[in-house]
């Protein structure tokens, strides 16, 4: 007797998977299953089975059975570290970086984050509402079905507030899974340029408290770095939103070394992103407090910095995770695609180590491995369908354009039904 289920896919050329669920480490984390002529069984947005055509086809039946022939099958990406909360690009300050104007340089300036917090301040509720609406469409598009969301470019309560308000009314509007976080510590206010004190009591007991009364985010971030917030500032504001019963995360060590990821290992954070400076004492302090690195190489590459030490860390067992920093300024990027094949190149990953880190870990660092980043009976139905005979082309294949279908939650989308990354917001 066949047992009936929502949908089938079926006859992939391949379906690969992390072997397990998050998080994978060391030699754990270049390890994948992949099945040739795989197909999956769906009901009720989970995934009831994993195997070849073969043995799904006899033991599932389902009134929508879609032909995967062609094409290769992975997790569905999870982007663990964005800001998709603007309402306008910088890419003048690009062209000023090219020109040898350092980034630090161009926030002195006036730009930088503070051309962002400038530009959603004026912005209407509407015109961020449909660029939020974009860039989550944005996402779906390019096979991203997990998304860590970051506010920041407010600084004050009213516009860190609509920012996350209005990105759970449009996320809830999608199949997309949307982890809201919030970084009112994203860079000190120019008006509080000559009292950082009161910016950070603000921060610790107004709008902290008000984001857990409101189940704004389930986790707050700092940019603990050179020319943003101290450690001694960072602190504060992390153990007030731990006292609330916030996740903890934190931008460290990507314009210097700044302490930012002793301090996540101090207060035992789900991650410490950017990385670029960490030293190995600091990896091995990591390590043993179970701080995920989050590593962002579209950051990398668009500032031409060095690159973070992806091997030492998977070497001394560390479970690493991927993410575009999709942002206004620094990395302009929603592609996974793009992502993997960064992280092949610029990290020097394997191809089973980046996908890993861009599904499993990516998901574990949100505390979802339970939930998303692996092809296993009892997860989400989440899935990507993507052109191609080998889930070898990634990495190796430098394009965002061969996504066929993507599985969200148990719906099956066409890519092209939510417009291209970098185009104007589709109305709704």
């Amino acid at each position: 007797m066949s047992t009936d289920v929502d949908l089938l896919v079926v006859h992939a050329e391949e379906l690969a998977t992390p072997a397990g669920r998050g998080p994978r480490r060391g030699a754990e984390q270049d390890q994948l299953t992949v099945i040739r002529d795989g197909a999956l069984a769906v009901r009720g947005g989970r995934i009831v089975a994993v195997g070849t055509t073969a043995e799904i086809q006899a033991r599932y039946r389902a009134a929508i059975v879609h032909d995967a022939r062609g094409c290769f099958i992975v997790p569905g990406f999870v982007d663990a570290h964005t800001h998709p909360a603007f309402v306008a690009t910088r890419e003048r300050e690009f062209d000023l970086r090219l020109r040898g104007v350092s980034y630090e340089e161009i926030t002195r300036q006036g730009g930088g984050i503070f051309r962002s917090v400038d530009d959603l301040r004026a912005a209407d509720d509407a015109t961020l509402a449909a660029c939020l609406r974009g860039h989550l469409r944005g996402f779906l598009a390019a096979g991203t079905t997990t998304v860590e969301c970051k506010s920041g470019y407010g600084l004050t309560w009213r516009d860190e507030r609509r920012s996350l308000e209005l990105l759970a009314r449009e996320a809830a509007a999608l199949p997309l899974r949307v982890v809201p976080t919030f970084l009112g510590a994203h860079q000190m206010p120019r008006e509080f340029r000559d009292r950082r004190g009161d910016y950070v009591r603000e921060l610790t007991t107004q709008m902290l408290p008000e984001v857990k009364r409101l189940g704004l985010a389930r986790y707050c971030d700092v940019f603990c770095d050179v020319g943003a917030f101290t450690v001694d500032e960072a602190r504060a504001v992390l153990m007030a939103a731990r006292d609330l019963g916030l996740g903890l995360r934190i931008h460290a060590e990507e314009l210097g070394p700044s302490g930012g990821a002793r301090l996540a290992a101090e207060l035992g954070a789900a991650s410490a992103d950017h990385l670029i400076h960490v030293d190995d004492a600091t990896i091995d302090a990591m390590g043993a407090a179970n701080v995920t690195p989050v590593l962002l190489p579209g950051t990398v590459f668009a500032l031409a910095k060095k690159a973070p030490p992806a091997r030492r860390m998977i070497e001394r067992g560390l479970p690493v995770a991927i993410a575009t920093d999709f942002n206004p300024g620094t990395s302009y990027l929603q592609s996974p695609l793009l992502l993997m094949a960064m992280a092949c190149a610029v990290l020097r990953m394997t191809i089973a180590e980046a996908l890993t880190a861009a599904t499993a870990n990516a998901a574990a660092s949100l505390g979802l491995a339970d939930e998303c980043g692996a092809l296993l009976p009892g997860l989400s139905a989440d899935a990507v369908l993507i052109r191609g005979g080998s889930h070898q082309l990634l990495g190796y294949r430098f394009a965002e354009g061969p996504i066929e279908r993507v599985l969200a939650r148990g719906e099956l989308l066409d890519p092209r039904a939510f417009g291209a990354f970098g185009a104007p917001p589709l109305p709704t």
